[in-house]
Formats: C-alpha cells, sequence, structure tokens
C-alpha cells in the first residue's frame, strides 16, 4: 500500500450509538478490528473469525485487503509519554464482507464508481460510506 498519508473523517451510525474514525487513503476505507467491532456492535472476537473465514474461504487475499498503519498511543507505563506501533487495517472490501452478514451496507461513490447495495434482512441498520 501506498505510504502517503490519508484523511480521517468521522462516521456516527445512525442510531448515534458509536462514533468511529474512519481512514481514507489509496480510494478506499480503511477500518482496524476495533473499529469494525464497534460499527457492527459485535465483539472482536466475532469480527476477527468473520476475517479468517474470509481468507479460508478464498473470498478476498490477505495481501490485497490488509495494511499496517503506524498508531500512536498514550504509553501505558508512563504519564505523558507516546508510542508508536504497526495495526492492521482492513480495506472496504473486507469491511463489506464481514458487514454483509450483519447489516444492510449502501455504499455511496461518485457516479462513475457506483457500488451496487449488499442487504442482510434479518438487520435494520443502514452503513453509508461515501468516497
Amino acid at each position: 500500500m501506498a505510504n502517503e498519508k490519508g484523511q480521517i473523517l468521522l462516521y456516527q451510525t445512525p442510531d448515534g450509538e458509536s462514533r468511529i474514525e474512519v481512514r481514507l487513503q489509496d480510494e478506499t476505507v480503511w477500518l482496524n478490528l476495533d473499529q469494525m467491532a464497534e460499527l457492527f456492535q459485535r465483539n472482536k472476537s466475532t469480527i476477527s473469525r468473520h476475517i479468517k473465514n474470509v481468507f479460508e474461504e478464498g473470498e478476498l487475499q490477505k495481501e490485497m485487503v490488509v495494511a499496517n498503519f503506524a498508531t500512536t498511543s498514550q504509553h501505558g507505563a508512563i504519564e505523558g509519554k507516546t508510542q508508536t506501533h504497526e495495526v492492521e487495517y482492513y480495506n472496504l472490501d473486507m469491511i463489506i464482507s464481514v458487514g454483509g452478514t450483519h447489516k444492510k451496507l449502501l455504499l455511496v461513490r461518485p457516479s462513475h464508481q457506483r457500488t451496487d447495495i449488499k442487504e442482510d434482512k434479518d438487520m435494520n441498520h443502514d452503513l453509508s460510506i461515501r468516497l
């Protein structure tokens, strides 16, 4: 993946329960495991299991949908100090694959890049992502 800096946008779920920082880079959306768990309101182990299944079934290739981004966080033992570490992020293709089992996804892109709507009739939430 290109190492140019991307944009960070704030996404709020339609019910207002969750607010998630969404990374836009290399013409796609990127979320880490914690963010996908928050977005789909599931625990991390459930999301991780879905991701594992996507790779095992050959639906997506890891090298195409996973990128490591440096993330800065507060140092746990030293007050006022930060630390940087690499975190795996998953692109929109993976978000759709995982989310397709949980929610109705509405993906809004410029008209020359329209994406079909994926729907799971058992769920009643919408996710709109504008690129």
